[in-house]
C-alpha cells in the first residue's frame, strides 16, 4: 500500500505534469470601470461573448466595458397585481354583485367562523 502513495502530494498542490506540448486557447484581456473608478481587466477567451457589464472585484458594483459595448435593453411586462388578474376575469359590475351575495350570506349566518354565529344564534333561540 505505501508504494502506491506519492510522498508530499497534496489536494490542490501543484501538478506533476509539465506544459509541454500543450497549447492554451486565444486569449484576449476586456477592461471595465466601475462607478467609483475602479479600472479593471477580466481575462477572457477570444470566442466568448463579451458582456457589456462586469462586478467590480473591489467594490462589487457593476462595471461597464471600456471597449464601448453596449448594455442590451430588455422590454420589462408591466407588474401585474391582484386587482389586474380579477378584472381580466370579472367586470367590476360582476363583482360588486358577488360581493353583495357573499356579505347577505355572512350576515344571515351562513358562512363564516363559527363563533361568529354562535351568539346570533342564541339570540334567536332566546327570542323564539
Amino acid at each position: 500500500m505505501a508504494e502506491r502513495t506519492l510522498r508530499g502530494a497534496r489536494l490542490g498542490g501543484q501538478s506533476f505534469e509539465d506544459e509541454r506540448g500543450i497549447e492554451f486557447a486565444a486569449r484576449q484581456q476586456v477592461g471595465y470601470r466601475c462607478p467609483q473608478n475602479h479600472v479593471f481587466e477580466i481575462t477572457m477567451s477570444v470566442e466568448a461573448d463579451v458582456p457589456a457589464v462586469w462586478e467590480c472585484p473591489r467594490c462589487g458594483a457593476e462595471g461597464l466595458s471600456t471597449s464601448g459595448i453596449e448594455k442590451e435593453v430588455k422590454n420589462e411586462k408591466p407588474v401585474r397585481t391582484h386587482w389586474d388578474m380579477l378584472l381580466e376575469r370579472r367586470s367590476e359590475k360582476e363583482l360588486e354583485d358577488i360581493l353583495k351575495e357573499r356579505l347577505e350570506l355572512l350576515r344571515g349566518g351562513e358562512i363564516g367562523p363559527a363563533h361568529l354565529h354562535r351568539a346570533s344564534a342564541k339570540k334567536r333561540k332566546a327570542s323564539a
